[in-house]
Formats: C-alpha cells, structure tokens, sequence
C-alpha cells in the first residue's frame, strides 16, 4: 500500500486555532444548534432531544445502542435523554421478544407529533446559514466535508491497523 503524503496546510509553529478548519466547522456546529433550539423551544426541546425524535422520524425503529453510534454520542447521555423524552410521552421503549437486553425506541403519537417540526425547523436553520452560497457553492462545500469525512476514516483505519500491528505504539 502506497504512503499517503499529508497535507502541509498547517506547520506547528504557525498554528492559529482560531483559523482551523476544525474549530471553523465547531462554530458553525455550534450556531446551527444553538438556532435550531431556539427555534424548536415552542416545542420545549433542545439539541440532545430533538436530534433522537428526528432520527427516529427518519428511521421507526431503532435500539439505544444504534442511535448512540448514529449520533455519535456517549449512550449515558442519550440514555438520559430519552428518558426525558419517555418522561414528556414523546418516546416508548419496548423490549425485544426475541432478546430481552435488546430495547427499541418508537415514536408515540405525541413524539411524531412533534418530531414533524424538526425537518422544518433544520431546512430553515440550515438556509439561513447557507445564505448567500450559490448552488455550486453550496455542492462544493458538501463534497468537500464528505472529503475531510473520508479522509477521516482512513485516518482512523490507519491508526487501527498500525495499533494492531504494534500495540504499544513504540515502532
């Protein structure tokens, strides 16, 4: 397998963290959220609340477990948020018949009810945001984030067959 030169765009001593890519893309993450809850307060839900109901809109069924590694959240977390969000009558958990530990997650009547709101909410937040970028901007910067997404993974790959390798880290 061929050596992947990485990119130069950053040198150690000329590091601004206020200009990285990362913290950029962390502010806009943040500023997403912070309007999406604002917009969804009529709804008395907030991030860690309306991002599951949403999930589960898009997809009926789903495990804790699954909408953690989905979500990309620590399962304590979501676990206490849907806790919340079974307190409210928004969510049902049924237990698996065919294996007990296994719990699904299903929208109640009253959880669909809200949860319709969030796609909204989102184009509006999103467009907001978004506003200004052409088409092509707008394609380009998708296809760019899959990129860095990509180039993520492989990263990620690397790190774990090289840890395989040399578990200690040393060679």
């Amino acid at each position: 397998m061929p050596s992947i030169t990485p990119a130069q765009f950053y040198l150690p001593g000329q590091y601004q963290p206020d200009q990285s890519v990362g913290h950029l893309m962390n502010k806009v993450l943040s500023s997403i959220v912070a309007q999406a809850d604002a917009d969804l307060a009529p709804y008395k839900l907030t991030y860690v609340q309306w991002l599951p109901l949403y999930k589960l809109l898009m997809n009926e069924s789903q495990t804790a477990a699954q909408l953690a590694r989905d979500m990309a959240i620590d399962p304590g977390a979501l676990t206490r948020s849907l806790t919340r969000l079974e307190n409210k009558g928004l969510i049902q958990r049924e237990r698996s018949v065919q294996d007990r530990r296994v719990v699904h997650l299903r929208l109640s009547a009253a959880g669909r009810e809200v949860a319709q709101h969030v796609p909204r909410v989102l184009a509006d937040v999103l467009n907001g945001h978004l506003q200004g970028f052409s088409q092509t901007e707008w394609t380009l910067m998708r296809q760019l984030l899959q990129r860095m997404l990509s180039n993520g993974e492989a990263l990620k790959q690397r790190l774990a067959k090289a840890t395989a390798t040399d578990p200690t880290g040393l060679n």
